[in-house]
């Protein structure tokens, strides 16, 4: 069985996700019964073609077509022609888009293949979910989802529980988690407190991960440490004098060793799908404190694993209680257990694979 994949977004957590993909689909086993073929996109910030050489399985199969982020009518035709170019030589059995504009351009040059492929769609976050965008763009955006839905058909493969539930409302939908690769994360796991209780954040640092609120909560605690692991064009917003900015770490053990080093994980994203960096500090036993939205509350669960919050002034208590070493173990202890439970990359990757072959 032929399976390609099709990606405009691949950076942040999904690149982490299409990382763990390769080398779940790249394993001897599984390529005897089934070939795969990422096709990506180079035009995001932060995606360097010989990272993804050097870093995916190489028993996998690497195509890059340049696609860009919003509507451009002109650079989008160009795509959809090459896809389907792509498409045609490789004959896939199976073709899964990930992502808004991979979703619409895919399904355009599935179609013009004049075959009958079976189709996948994995929103990771609907475009209509951004609030960095008017709302007009986010009525668009709805339509256009429901619209190709409608007319190219395919099932949707949600990845987390409100998705899910948002997704029934356009399409016929399968409920397949994102992960992460714990065994490997879990080599980065040392016990540990330091002296100035220590708040961070992994990804890039732009509008959907809200750096200026942020910002704001180092500001309103000056007696705790904060730390952005990674950059961004936002960087900007972060003037606290107590946050610390690392800047791209390219090394992913450098990235899980100063991920292990704080204390408390703070997640202020505007909109998310399944944040995999959510996911990756709770394997490493670290409390959660999130904004409550899409995504962010698919992992954490408020006053077991961490907290939820909705304004900023809800903090002040839960800071409070996150000063005490021993809650921080018990919430710390109670995320790792929920992560072995429903979001271990290699189960949910499995249950993707018997989607392809149902």
């Amino acid at each position: 069985m032929k399976v390609v994949h099709i990606v405009e977004a691949l950076e942040g957590g999904v690149y982490s996700y299409f990382k763990d993909l390769s080398d779940f689909f790249g394993n001897e086993e599984i390529r005897q019964k089934t070939e795969t073929t990422i096709i990506y996109s180079g035009h995001r910030n932060g995606v360097d073609q010989m990272k993804v050489n050097a870093e995916f399985s190489s028993s996998v199969n690497l195509i890059h077509i340049g696609m860009v982020r919003e509507i451009a009518p002109f650079h989008d035709l160009k795509s959809i022609f090459k896809l389907t170019q792509a498409l045609r030589k490789i004959n896939p059995d199976i073709i899964h888009l990930h992502s808004s504009k991979a979703g619409v351009l895919g399904r355009i040059s599935c179609f013009l293949l004049f075959r009958k492929k079976k189709l996948f769609y994995s929103p990771h976050g609907y475009a209509f979910l951004r609030t960095d965008i008017s709302h007009r763009s986010q009525k668009i955006y709805t339509l256009i989802e429901k619209s190709f839905q409608h007319i190219f058909g395919g099932t949707i493969v949600a990845c987390g529980d409100t998705e899910f539930e948002i997704a029934k409302k356009i399409g016929p939908v399968k409920l397949i988690r994102n992960g992460v690769d714990i065994p490997n994360i879990r080599q980065y796991f040392l016990p540990h407190q330091n002296t100035k209780l220590t708040i961070g954040i992994l990804g890039r640092v732009t509008a959907a991960r809200n750096p200026e609120l942020f910002n704001k909560i180092a500001l309103r605690f000056p007696d705790f440490q904060f730390i952005w692991i990674g950059g961004g064009e936002k960087a900007h917003f972060l003037t606290a004098p107590n946050i610390k900015i690392t800047g791209w770490i390219l090394d992913k053990q450098n990235v899980f060793s100063a991920l292990n080093s704080i204390d408390v994980y703070l997640q202020t994203s505007l909109w998310e799908g399944l944040p995999i960096a959510v996911l990756e500090a709770m394997t490493l036993e670290k409390p959660v404190i999130a904004t409550n939205i899409i995504g962010n509350k698919d992992a954490v669960v408020s006053h077991k694993t961490g907290f939820l919050f909705d304004a900023i002034e809800e903090l002040d208590s839960y800071f409070e209680i996150l000063k005490d070493e021993q809650k921080r173990i018990e919430l710390g202890k109670n995320g790792f257990e929920r992560t072995l439970k429903f979001f271990d990359t290699n189960k949910n990757f499995k249950q993707l694979l018997d989607l392809y072959y149902e």
